[in-house]
């Protein structure tokens, strides 16, 4: 665990083709080490901000645990054609991302906002 890592964070909302690859959430370090996250543009802030945190929360708990972004993402690709790789009990970060997930559902939950249909409008299919 890198503890000499700052926390100099760029946060952006892009559009969904903008994204590295087929994902609404994603983070990574520049070489410089500066943390970026990017979310795909779903047209409400709220459900915006929603994934920010989740993306904050599941990178902070990686590294935590010292999985790399690399190994994030090698195991995305590797399962890009489902909806959710994090969800999957083999992903190298399965832990992290329900924990994040659970906090995102709690923000619905605190919000008001319907986990069904916000779950169905984040998909990657509906933006």
């Amino acid at each position: 665990m890198n503890q000499r890592r700052r926390n100099n964070i760029d946060i952006k909302v892009i559009p969904h083709n903008k994204q590295r690859y087929d994902t609404l959430g994603d983070y990574y370090f520049t070489k410089k080490g500066k943390l970026k996250v990017r979310v795909s543009d779903c047209n409400n802030q709220w459900y915006e901000r929603m994934i920010i945190i989740h993306e904050l929360i599941e990178e902070t708990l990686t590294r935590y645990k010292g999985i790399t972004e690399e190994e994030i993402m090698k195991f995305d690709l590797e399962h890009i054609d489902n909806e959710d790789p994090g969800s999957l009990n083999e992903s190298p970060y399965h832990d992290e991302h329900m924990i994040a997930l659970g906090i995102e559902q709690t923000l619905c939950l605190y919000m008001g906002i319907d986990w069904n249909i916000y779950d169905k409008r984040i998909t990657k299919n509906n933006l």
